[in-house]
Order: structure tokens, then sequence, then C-alpha cells
């Protein structure tokens, strides 16, 4: 534990879903404004000084895939996902020596982490949007975070690239049949999922209303796919969070 605060990432351009999301993360690990910060990477760099300041990230999801040609990429996404490479390269480094911030990086933001440390990112492993069957891998029942966890579990999920190879010094935590690589871990510190372990499911439908239109699902089934979701359990992804800001988070 430490008296830092924790950094919410957000690098979704949609404001009012960003918001939320931040919300969803907070309000998981139980902490208050003044223990989570924000940062809005699609509009502003991260700040020279954000490793003295922080205990650990918190990277959201997003409508950019890493997997999209460099040609297709707008400016702000070349640039946040350099800062974002950034956050990754800095963890990784501490958590060889157990020191320095931690990270938890979810749905895209893995996507980002597998491709700066020598992994493989693909399309041919998306998920449609709802609840998904999380399996943990023995290495995951032994983790400090992970182990806590039911080692079978419900997450929410929506996303159109997944891990096709993990990184040389990644250790897989979670796995599920539609996209193999649900989790893994870098040294003791750097922490990436591709499920969304933040939102409840009321939380998921408000955020699956912003995205109706972006090809995750079709628009005309919202309310099926909604319903699904609404029936879903979802306890342990939350308790994750919780062990996350219990280990890293403020004092």
């Amino acid at each position: 534990m430490t008296t830092a605060p924790l950094l919410y990432v957000c690098v979704r351009p949609q404001q009012g879903a960003a918001a939320a999301e931040y919300e969803s993360f907070r309000t998981a690990m139980r902490l208050d404004d003044a223990a989570v910060h924000r940062i809005d990477l699609v509009r502003e760099p991260l700040p020279d000084d954000v490793f003295d300041r922080y205990s650990g990230f918190l990277v959201g999801g997003s409508p950019f895939n890493v997997a999209d040609p460099e040609s297709t990429k707008t400016d702000v996404q070349r640039r946040l996902e350099g800062d974002l490479e950034r956050i990754a390269r800095r963890v990784a480094d501490g958590s060889a020596g157990h020191e320095g911030p931690a990270a938890l990086f979810t749905c895209y933001g893995i996507g980002v982490v597998t491709r700066m440390l020598g992994g493989e990112v693909s399309r041919a492993f998306p998920e449609d949007t709802g609840p998904v069957t999380i399996e943990l891998t023995d290495a995951g029942r032994g983790d400090p975070l992970f182990g806590g966890l039911a080692s079978r579990f419900t997450a929410l999920t929506a996303h159109k690239e997944g891990t096709a190879a993990l990184p040389p010094d990644a250790t897989q935590l979670a796995v599920n049949a539609a996209c193999p690589v649900q989790a893994y871990v870098v040294g003791d510190r750097l922490y990436a999922t591709q499920f969304h372990p933040e939102p409840t499911t009321k939380a998921f439908t408000e955020r699956m209303a912003v995205y109706r239109d972006d090809g995750y699902f079709e628009a005309e089934h919202y309310d099926a796919v909604a319903g699904r979701v609404l029936a879903a359990s979802v306890t342990e992804p939350v308790r994750l969070l919780r062990a996350f800001a219990q280990r890293f988070g403020p004092a």
C-alpha cells in the first residue's frame, strides 16, 4: 500500500462513456475520487511527471483497435498508443525489481501491452458483446490478485481483436474458448485482461447503447443482447479490482 492515488487512463473518444467507465472503476474498487484520479489521453498527452505522482494505472477500453493498419489510425490514436506504451514499459521495467507503479490494462489496453512486449494481436479472436465464461489457469489460481477469485466465473466482453501469442515474459492467468488469452501478468505489477472487470451489468448495457452502431452487435438486436447481459451474474471481476486497489492503491 502507498499514499499515492491511482490514475484512471481514459482512451475513449466518447466523453459520456469515459465518465461512466471511470465511475465504474472507482465504485468497483470502493474508492473515492481523491484516491482515483483521471486523465483523458484522447484530449491531452501523458504528463512527464505522471510516474512520480501515482501508485498505479487503470487503463479502460476503447473503440480503437491495435491491429488496425497504422495508415488508418488517426494522429490521436497513434499518440495515445505511444503514451500507453510508456506506462506499460515503465511498469514492466519496475516489476523486475519489485519497484515502481503497477498497472491494469483492460480490453483495448491488453492489445497495446501485447504488441509492445513482443506478442501478437490478431483480428482472429473477437468476442460478441455479452457475458462469457472465464477459467483461471494454474498460475492464475496462485496469483496474488486472481487467486482470490472463483476458478471459473462470468465476465463481460465486447471486442474485435485479441492476443494471438503471449509476450515472451508474460504468464497466462485466465482463458476461455473463443479468445484464449483472457488475462496475463508480466513480472508482479503489470496485469492485462481482455474482459472488462469494472462494469455492473446495468452500466454495461448503458455503454452498449453508446456503441450500438459501431459493429459490436447488430443494432436491432440491442434489447436481446442487453437482456442476456442483465441476466448475468458478474461478481468476480470487481473482486479483482478490489484486490488491485488493496495491493497497489492508497492506504
